[in-house]
């Protein structure tokens, strides 16, 4: 089944910070809603730019989508390891 990372760009000096909560609201979305992922995270790409991700399978985007409206979203691949 396929997954996709469901992105929120953050823009600003407190962007790492809003990132960081959000992933917060993510967390309980998830356990609200039951899903089966449980894939969160926050990244801070520079000082002005951060983002907040979850990772859902396909037949659950829409619904998400829908519901929390990210601003984009990509094919998640999950990294080896070896």
């Amino acid at each position: 089944m396929r997954k996709l990372k469901l992105i929120w760009d953050f823009r600003g000096p407190s962007a790492s910070k809003i990132a960081e909560h959000h992933e917060i609201h993510l967390k309980e979305y998830i356990a609200i809603e039951n899903l089966d992922l449980n894939i969160t995270g926050f990244e801070t790409i520079n000082q002005m730019h951060s983002i907040a991700f979850m990772v859902v399978n396909e037949v659950d985007m829409n619904s998400v989508r829908d519901a929390l409206k990210p601003h984009r979203g990509q094919v998640y691949l999950e990294e080896s390891k070896e």
